[in-house]
């Protein structure tokens, strides 16, 4: 293939850090926040999932690429994270389902790719010393220009990007015929939710994330949706308002990661970004309700205020994460309304978490009854 004649590449980080890698293919400059993600499997499903926009990526598994990639392993219509760190690249893939090489995949959208780096030790200093902004470069000899790029980076932290990937009209998916029907907001939505949405009897049709109450509520909905998506929630004032009208409708409301901690901010509840995040496909949740154990997927750098939530009268944590016991799922109060930090849809990553779904079902058949 021709695409390991690698070139001298940098990663340079905010602090100053720096470590040294490869490039796969023609190389150039990227910048972003960087971060990594522990899953061993599923990297076509991590690099196109819109929550990773804006995000350099670094996975913890040793060899990326050697089973190419798939269209239905996509989880949206194009790669959504703004650079790629690896320590081997495999040119050959084995898998006979595969369509093409990775490489190939990624070089339709020029991403830059680094290879070659030791990987176990960056992630290492981003453990310890937090998620940071990061450039990306073949440009190995000015690294004062460089610096001069990175410094003009902005930070995650009150960042808005769901603008950035949300559909900008509406549309519909599933079967027109379905029984339920759902109103979703697209902050970065992924194709596994509407999968599985659909499965259970739903027909979906999706917004924009600025949509309105009154927008959404013309088509008729029986349960509403606020999707995961990538930045920071606190700058989307208008889909918080949003979800104030959907609480207060007291009508079927399930958010996943983003929306999630849009539905906090609707209850006053704030959020914060966190030192490094959760990415992986691996990370254990103890749901209060049952007592049980979950393993998830799950993609944030920012969680809601575990004080805040447990003084909010209106709001039951449901949820929590076993390793570091952040908030990881709320209900509210009287309302028909919930929701996760984490990923019941997957893709990639375990099943525990997907009778989330089909409690949202149930929530939607229970108030119907109510209301007919």
């Amino acid at each position: 293939m021709g695409y390991l004649n690698k070139k001298d590449a940098v990663i340079l980080l905010a602090d100053g850090t720096i470590f040294h890698g490869k490039a796969i293919g023609d190389g150039g400059t990227a910048t972003g926040e960087i971060c990594f993600n522990t899953g061993m499997s599923g990297y076509q499903e991590v690099f196109t999932d819109p929550s990773y926009t804006g995000q350099i990526m670094v996975t913890t598994n040793p060899h990326i690429g050697n089973y190419g990639v798939t269209g239905d392993d996509a989880e949206s219509d194009s790669v959504k994270i703004a650079g790629l760190i690896c320590k081997n690249f495999s040119e050959e893939f084995s898998r006979p389902a595969a369509q093409s090489a990775l490489f190939d995949y990624l070089n339709e959208k020029k991403l830059v790719v680094l290879s070659d780096v030791d990987t176990r030790a960056l992630v290492r200093y981003i453990r310890d010393n937090g998620a940071q902004n990061a450039i990306i470069s073949t440009e190995v000899s000015d690294m004062k220009a460089l610096k001069s790029q990175l410094d003009n980076v902005p930070s995650m932290k009150g960042l808005e990007l769901a603008s950035k990937v949300s559909c900008t009209e509406p549309y519909f998916y599933g079967d027109k015929n379905a029984t339920y029907k759902i109103a979703a907001l697209d902050l970065g939505i992924k194709s596994n939710i509407l999968r599985n949405l659909a499965s259970r009897g739903a027909y979906i049709k999706v917004f924009p994330y600025n949509s309105t109450f009154e927008e959404m509520s013309a088509f008729n909905p029986d349960g509403f949706f606020i999707s995961n998506g990538p930045g920071d929630p606190e700058p989307l004032k208008e889909t918080i308002e949003t979800a104030k009208n959907i609480i207060d409708s007291n009508q079927p409301l399930f958010g996943i990661c983003l929306g999630h901690q849009i539905m906090a901010q609707a209850m006053n509840v704030p959020t914060y970004k966190m030192h490094n995040g959760h990415r992986g496909i691996n990370h254990p949740i103890k749901n209060l309700i049952t007592g049980k154990g979950e393993i998830t997927s799950q993609n944030h750098g920012f969680a809601i205020d575990k004080e805040a939530a447990q003084s909010n009268k209106n709001i039951e944590i449901t949820h929590i994460h076993l390793n570091d016991d952040t908030v990881a799922g709320i209900r509210i109060k009287g309302k028909p309304c919930f929701s996760v930090q984490y990923h019941p849809e997957a893709g990639p990553g375990p099943n525990d978490a997907t009778y989330l779904f089909d409690q949202f079902i149930d929530l939607i058949k229970t108030t119907k009854k109510q209301t007919a």
